[in-house]
């Protein structure tokens, strides 16, 4: 048995998602951000495969990418309202954003590791990178959206060849003094012990 880490488990205990809507700065330095990520990055990866990559996007680049979420909303078209929306949701997130790191599943060819289990891989690599940056003392929100599920977007934003997928967008930054919470999981309505 591991030696128990107490202040680990009640750091664990007591996170709470912080609307990166309400995050202000500053913002990690490179060092700083660079320390998260290399705690972040013990993730589970299966062989030693890294099936992931990871952009860093500074708060200048954010621009680029709500422009263009604005020109993929509109190409998908849609009744009036229905592209106001796709619009709202896609421009909201980069032009709020103040720093974010996209977290790209990049799967390898392997005859022993899933693309399921891959894809698993670079999800815990983001929730890893959540807990990593409030663990350091700054917010941290895992985003998707309708833009991280487009491909065309995926493409243009951050290269991502066909097999690549967006696998979340971990914005980073100055966390609101207090933040509401949201009711917590049941055990005994989401745990099942299995019979013997």
């Amino acid at each position: 048995m591991l030696k128990p880490n107490p202040e680990a488990l009640a750091f664990l205990a007591a996170r709470r998602s912080r609307p990166a809507k309400m995050f202000t700065l500053p913002v990690p330095d490179r060092a700083g951000l660079e320390g998260m990520l290399n705690a972040a990055l013990r993730v589970p990866d299966h062989g030693k495969l890294e099936p992931w990559r990871l952009v860093v996007v500074p708060q200048p680049a954010m621009a680029r990418l709500a422009d263009l979420a604005e020109t993929r909303a509109r190409a998908l078209g849609g009744d009036a309202q229905t592209i106001a929306q796709r619009i709202d949701k896609g421009r909201g997130q980069f032009d709020r954003g103040l720093l974010a790191v996209a977290v790209i599943s990049s799967p390898k060819a392997s005859d022993k590791v899933p693309l399921e289990e891959q894809r698993a891989s670079a999800a815990a690599l983001c929730m890893n990178l959540v807990n990593a940056a409030e663990a350091a003392g700054w917010g941290a929100n895992w985003l998707t959206g309708w833009t991280a599920h487009d491909a065309a977007f995926a493409a243009a934003a951050f290269d991502c060849a066909a097999e690549e997928r967006i696998m979340g967008l971990v914005h980073i930054a100055t966390p609101p003094e207090d933040a509401p919470d949201r009711p917590r999981p049941d055990l005994g309505r989401v745990v099942h012990w299995a019979a013997p």
